[in-house]
């Protein structure tokens, strides 16, 4: 991860080339390298699953990264994944969207893992994400955050040999080793 410039706002972002893969945290503009094979071998799969489950209940629309989650004027993010209920749809533009999914979905890297802890975790609470997946491809499991009045609290952490099921999308569940 490379730390570019701060004090910056989305029209600056908006300069960026479309080459590179930045988010625009509290200001500051950070490039992202490339994700690993794990990485997108789990988010292929992950959106897989989520997408399947959305598309045969029409409850929403699902998209993977890139494609900019615009949550302030000096907060651009780029979830792994991320679910938009039909009740907001009207948060997606041609060009991104503008405030917070429903569902935000993070697969820790060695260059983000970090971030996806502690900053977007704060971002995604500010900002009105109401469950987030923290997904360590090390330790083979994912954490599900949901949010409260505090912020987000530990609904479940799933591993191996067990099924995840999501607060946010009612009656979606999937075993984990159909991920790692």
């Amino acid at each position: 991860m490379l730390n570019v410039k701060s004090g910056l706002t989305y029209a600056d972002y908006l300069k960026t080339s479309d080459d590179e893969r930045y988010e625009l945290l509290n200001g500051e503009l950070i490039l992202s390298p490339s994700p690993k094979e794990i990485h997108q071998y789990i988010s292929g799969n992950l959106y897989f699953k989520i997408a399947t489950f959305v598309r045969e209940r029409s409850v929403g629309k699902v998209y993977f990264s890139p494609f900019d989650v615009v949550l302030s004027d000096t907060n651009v993010v780029q979830p792994d994944i991320l679910f938009i209920s039909n009740e907001r749809t009207e948060i997606i533009t041609p060009d991104n969207v503008r405030g917070a999914p429903d569902l935000v979905v993070e697969i820790f890297s060695p260059a983000t893992a970090e971030r996806d802890r502690s900053i977007k975790l704060d971002l995604y609470a500010q900002h009105g994400v109401q469950e987030y997946w923290m997904v360590d491809p090390d330790a083979r499991t994912i954490t599900v955050l949901l949010r409260g009045e505090g912020g987000f609290g530990v609904a479940g952490i799933y591993g191996e040999g067990q099924i995840l099921r999501s607060p946010t999308l009612a009656a979606f569940s999937v075993a984990l080793e159909e991920i790692f």
